[in-house]
């Protein structure tokens, strides 16, 4: 019986890989181009951070938890969003009342149906805003999410936000919502009638058809929260207006019970139904749930899954692969001391057809079949005179004889 891997959690090979890379290296240079820094949490934590930080209503907590006991009969889980590991963190280490600019990647778990865009291990790469009060921080991590986008070729995509207002305006326009709802609890799925037993707003982000109905003629979340919240809205939609399809969506709450304040979420049509690939908002009540001491948060997470197919088209910058051919016997001592030397300058040396001790024909057919685009010849003339054949294994063919120094410039300038 052959073993398979795990359902929803698949393997990469190098060519699925080609694009993480370039994804990686630009996410990182997004991050350090706006000062923030990077942390790394566990993979497993406490059962009770979830419990505590996502949320009792939430369907992560109700039924994707990846969660078992350990030989203390402690339950612990495998983390399903980077927040709570990063806020435990910070209160463990009691930073509550520091300013932090964090950024995190890597994989996390949720027990739900594989599908299109969405794993059992999938990953995220988030960024936290740890310390800043609303205003300024949400104009600067709108403009990081923005510059996201920009820097990776996406232009096809809506950034949709809204405002859950303070703890009166959530309360008062969650109890709007079980009245208007209480005469027609006969027609709700039963999983609506929990979110609005547990977290009314929940409903808001109902996919059932009866609800969305009904919600059309349901109290609006605008109708309650402050003007200063409004004119927060409506000042973000205007300043980057120019920069990107940005709606105010008032149904939007994201699936996370602990957000507060500005919410938001970015969406492409291009990825069918499970559009979204990030999302965020505000939750400066967090660390005081946690144990902590209260402080403003305000972050975001990416779906890394999702946005490189929208980054499918997006071509990375060339690579240069250059064979190295011997075309007489030598001892391999000098000749992995000569690989080793270029590789030293940065060159891209692959030794695969040198390895089959074949001919300098069929080490150049190897070297082609192998997507080299140059091929660094080496006989024993060469050798003795210090000279390197540098090769154009294109249709041109061009070929001419360097020197080392000459060989590294010629490179480094391609």
């Amino acid at each position: 019986m052959k073993i398979q891997s795990l359902r929803g959690m698949p393997d990469f090979f190098p060519d699925d890989l080609r694009q993480w890379h370039m994804l990686e290296t630009i996410l990182s240079q997004a991050f350090n181009a706006f000062n923030i820094q990077e942390i790394r949490t566990p993979l497993l934590e406490s059962t009770e951070l979830f419990n505590r930080s996502v949320g009792n209503s939430s369907d992560i907590v109700n039924k994707e938890l990846y969660s078992f006991l350990d030989r203390n009969q402690k339950s612990i889980s495998l983390r399903p969003e980077g927040s709570a590991s990063v806020i435990r963190a910070i209160i463990q280490k009691k930073q509550e009342h520091e300013k932090h600019k964090l950024w995190y990647q890597g994989p996390m778990f949720r027990y739900e149906r594989p599908q299109k865009g969405r794993f059992r291990q999938f990953h995220q790469a988030g960024v936290e805003y740890l310390g800043y009060e609303e205003g300024l921080a949400e104009y600067e991590v709108i403009s990081l999410v923005i510059q996201i986008n920009e820097w990776l070729g996406i232009s096809n995509y809506t950034l949709k936000i809204n405002h859950l207002g303070d703890e009166e305006a959530k309360e008062n326009f969650c109890e709007a919502l079980k009245i208007f709802f209480k005469p027609h609890r006969a027609e709700l799925h039963e999983k609506d009638i929990s979110r609005l037993n547990s977290n009314p707003l929940r409903v808001l982000d109902s996919k059932e058809e009866s609800t969305q109905f009904l919600l059309k003629n349901a109290p609006r979340f605008e109708d309650f929260i402050s003007v200063r919240s409004k004119l927060l809205l409506q000042d973000m939609a205007e300043h980057f207006s120019d920069k990107c399809d940005i709606q105010i969506d008032s149904t939007l709450v994201r699936g996370l019970d602990y957000y507060t304040g500005l919410v938001f979420e970015v969406v492409s049509d291009a990825l069918g139904a499970q559009d979204a690939f990030l999302g965020g908002g505000r939750y400066d009540h967090l660390s005081g749930e946690l144990g902590g001491k209260n402080m403003h948060a305000i972050g975001f997470a990416i779906g890394l899954e999702r946005i490189t197919e929208l980054m499918e088209n997006k071509e990375s910058n060339p690579r240069i692969k250059v064979a190295l051919i011997i075309v007489d016997e030598q001892d391999h001592q000098k000749t992995y001391r000569i690989a080793h030397d270029l590789r030293e300058a940065n060159i891209e040396i692959t030794l695969d057809a040198f390895l089959t001790n074949s001919s300098l024909k069929s080490q150049l057919r190897r070297a082609n079949n192998s997507q080299c685009n140059f091929a660094i010849i080496i006989g024993s003339q060469e050798r003795e005179s210090d000279q390197f054949i540098w090769k154009d294994l294109s249709e041109q063919g061009e070929q001419r004889t360097l020197g080392f120094k000459e060989l590294v410039t010629l490179y480094k300038n391609l």
